[in-house]
Parts: structure tokens; C-alpha cells; sequence
């Protein structure tokens, strides 16, 4: 936990240094005009997050409208339903932005044995807060690159279990031309066992490819992996999603990431984003 705190601070003092030699001086408090936008890039549908940042003195939601995650773990059946879980994100400077993930409401059904009852939680979920600085490609170029560390604060009220989680991504991407973007994450994480107070780390590594297939609609495949150190265990993913452009300003977006152990999560989503 000291390792992702130290990262955090040295991120904030980057986060200042940016701050103060801003491009163009654009920040949270003088916007970047309407007519200079980047285009919307979004952290969703995949695991693979962005590299690029929302512009500064700007503001974008992104949402998991609804998700529905189904575990078969170790010590039984895990069923878990997510309402509105937003990213909510502000431009801080042309190449710094801070999210607030919400988990605003969640609702879990566990079966501990084939013999047991079926234990049920809803309520608010866990915050978790996050600040993404990109390093390279954010305005042009074929290669963009940012490191994103989060914490995860253990607000949830459907969980009382739930303890701090922390990690640090770096996030990639690659125009290989004729609309072709290859992604790519690298990930290492600090989180909670499935049972007890323990934690482990674990790494994760991701790869995807996306394309437009019509007129403002985007196909994406993806596939990674989660490795636990602590257990020395892999987890292997294959995920399809698609995104349309409803605006200029608005996409929506719907898929599955499907584990492919049986231990593995499966899920199925519907997510919106809008930009202001």
C-alpha cells in the first residue's frame, strides 16, 4: 500500500509541474475552446483504458448503465448486478485529468454451497479515485502512451467486506492506418483475496483491436490476462463490444467479456459517455 501511495505523489508532483507549463496555458479554469477539441476518446467498452485525456477545463461521463457479472469461484457462486457505475472525469490540464469512478448502486446474490442460502446486499458501492496523465501522442501522432493510478476507497454498502484496492495502468495505443487502432495494458495491481482480509498483487495484461464497421459504429475485440501472485494462478479473457457515435458528443456502447476458466468472471454490459 506505501508503493501505491508513493506512486500517487509522485504523480501529483508531475501533475504540477504539467500544471504550470500547460500548453497554450488551457486548465481547469480557462477551457479549451469548443472549437479545438480532440476527438471524444472514451475508457470504455473494453478493459484497456485510453491513453488520451479529456481537454482541459472539461467534463465527461461514462457509464456502465447496466452490468451484469456472474463468478463461480472457490467458495461458490457470485452473482452481481451494477446500475449506473460512472466514470466521472475533468480536465485538469491539456495532458492531466482526475475520474471519480461511483459505483452507485449494486446489488449482490451469493451462494456459499450447493446446500446454502442465497445471501443478498444492494446499496451503494465503492469510490474509487484515479488520475491519468498522458506522456506522449495526446494531441497528435500515430503512438500515445499514459500511466493512470487509482485507489479504491471501500465505501460500499453492498460489500461490507470490501477493504482499499490500488494499482498503477499504462495504457497504449496504435493507429496502424486505414482506421485500425491496436491497444495495449499493461497493469499492476494491489487487491483484496476473494475470502478473508488478505490481499495479493496481481498483474494484467491486455490487447485489443478496434474498427469502424459502419458509419459511426465501432467494432472491438479484445483479449487479456490476470495473473495472481499470490496464488500463481491465470486468468484468460476474450471480449467483444460494439460503440456508436449518436453525436459529436455521445456514444453508446454494449458487450461481454467472458473468462474463459471456469473461475473466471463473466459479464455483460450496456454503457453510455457524453462529453460537456
Amino acid at each position: 500500500m506505501k508503493k501505491i501511495f508513493l506512486a500517487a505523489g509522485l504523480l501529483i508532483v508531475l501533475y504540477m509541474h504539467t500544471f504550470a507549463q500547460a500548453p497554450q496555458n488551457y486548465n481547469l479554469f480557462k477551457p479549451v475552446p469548443r472549437a479545438q477539441l480532440r476527438e471524444m476518446e472514451t475508457d470504455r467498452p473494453g478493459v484497456t483504458e485510453s491513453p488520451q485525456t479529456i481537454d482541459a477545463g472539461h467534463f465527461q461521463y461514462e457509464s456502465d448503465l447496466f452490468r451484469y457479472e456472474r463468478l463461480d469461484g472457490n467458495y461458490g457462486v457470485k452473482h452481481t448486478y451494477l446500475f449506473n457505475q460512472a466514470n466521472l472525469k475533468l480536465g485538469i490540464t491539456r495532458s492531466t485529468a482526475v475520474q471519480v469512478v461511483l459505483e452507485s448502486f449494486v446489488l449482490t446474490k451469493e451462494r456459499l454451497g450447493e446446500e446454502s442460502e442465497v445471501a443478498a446486499n444492494h446499496g451503494l458501492g465503492d469510490v474509487t479515485l484515479r488520475i491519468k496523465q498522458n506522456i506522449m501522442g495526446n494531441d497528435k501522432g500515430k503512438f500515445a502512451i499514459a500511466v493512470l493510478p487509482y485507489l479504491k476507497f471501500p465505501t460500499s454498502v453492498a460489500d461490507e467486506e470490501s477493504r482499499y484496492e490500488g494499482g498503477l495502468m499504462v495504457p497504449m495505443l496504435l493507429k496502424v492506418g486505414k482506421e485500425w487502432k491496436l491497444g495495449m495494458q499493461l497493469e499492476a495491481d494491489r487487491l483484496q483475496d476473494e475470502e478473508g482480509n488478505g490481499h495479493h498483487n496481481q498483474i494484467l495484461e491486455t490487447l485489443t483491436i478496434a474498427h469502424p464497421l459502419f458509419k459511426h459504429l465501432d467494432g472491438i475485440a479484445e483479449t487479456y490476462y490476470t495473473y495472481n501472485l499470490k496464488e500463481k494462478h491465470w486468468n484468460n479473457y476474450l471480449n467483444a463490444s460494439l460503440q456508436f457515435e449518436l453525436a459529436k458528443d455521445l456514444k453508446i456502447d454494449g458487450g461481454v467479456n467472458y473468462g474463459i476458466q471456469h473461475d473466471s468472471s463473466k459479464s455483460y454490459f450496456l454503457g453510455l459517455s457524453f462529453r460537456l
